[in-house]
């Protein structure tokens, strides 16, 4: 029994080792089967996205070239203009002053904890003054009325679409463009540059009683600093700003709202969709139109 076990033996391990070797190799030509299936969903699903996001962009595209051919036909609705105005402008300026109070009086008080390590004291408010006129006054601006109006803007329009009452528009021979993106569209054009204003003046105004009368600065020499470093180009570039996210606040909150889905959430979620494309889009924009505004006004 004992020479028959030590036979039995060697040829037993031989057999579980040729089975191991079969799994293994099963297992070896199933895993690249599974990473390619993988892959390919993968791939699918990105392509998928990219031609979605392809054509929402086109669908803005062309939402964009019918408000623009519009303007001339003069079809504009006067009454719903002034009203997007008073709703656009009037009705964010809190929001927009506190952003722009609170923002000057924070960036002068960093500057001036900086600035007062190399004796810099007095250029402080210039730091602040151009700081806002170019990048923090419409960026700010625009952010915060994308979180007020492109949330209300989508809501409105999506339920109007929800509750067939553009169809209604077409039936009575109204086009929706005309009618809802229009006058909201040159609303956001003309309120931003006034908001965006108002953010600068009043952001410089608590910079300057912050750093005078609280952090002590001296008065003449830091205004004198302020209109020293502070250009009508610094200006004239913020309004710019201003100006183009407007039209890209209006825009894209329409669009979302025209495009939405049907019932409570289809409304919730183009309206959530209004506010981060619309905030997204500013960041992305502000850093192009930067680059291109500055090396124009070099130039000049």
């Amino acid at each position: 029994m004992g020479h028959f076990e030590k036979e039995c033996k060697p040829s037993s391990l031989r057999g579980e080792g040729v089975l191991l070797s079969a799994a293994e190799k099963s297992n070896a030509g199933q895993r690249p089967r599974r990473f390619a299936i993988l892959q390919g969903a993968m791939n699918f699903f990105a392509n998928k996205w990219i031609a979605e996001w392809l054509a929402g962009l086109g669908r803005l595209a062309l939402l964009g070239k019918e408000a623009f051919l519009s303007l001339f036909t003069f079809k504009i609705a006067w009454r719903d203009l002034l009203y997007q105005v008073f709703f656009i402008g009037v009705k964010s300026q809190a929001v927009v002053l506190i952003t722009g109070a609170f923002t000057g009086m924070v960036l002068a008080a960093q500057t001036y904890y900086q600035f007062h390590k190399v004796k810099m004291d007095t250029a402080t408010l210039a730091v602040v003054s151009v700081s806002l006129c170019d990048e923090l006054g419409p960026v700010l601006t625009a952010l915060m009325v994308a979180g007020r109006v492109g949330a209300a803007i989508a809501a409105e329009i999506g339920t109007m679409r929800v509750t067939e009452q553009i169809d209604a528009l077409r039936t009575l021979a109204t086009h929706p463009v005309d009618y809802l993106v229009v006058p909201r569209l040159v609303a956001a054009h003309i309120a931003l540059p006034l908001l965006t204003m108002e953010s600068i003046c009043l952001g410089i105004g608590a910079s300057y009683l912050v750093g005078v009368y609280l952090l002590g600065i001296d008065a003449t020499y830091s205004w004198t600093n302020m209109l020293k470093y502070t250009h009508d180009v610094d200006v004239i570039i913020g309004l710019i700003k201003a100006f183009v996210y407007g039209g890209i606040i209006a825009l894209i909150s329409c669009y979302k709202g025209l495009t939405c889905g049907l019932g409570a959430e289809g409304v919730g979620r183009a309206t959530t969709e209004a506010v981060v494309y619309s905030s997204i889009t500013i960041l992305i924009t502000n850093f192009f139109l930067t680059l291109v505004l500055d090396k124009i006004a070099s130039l000049l």
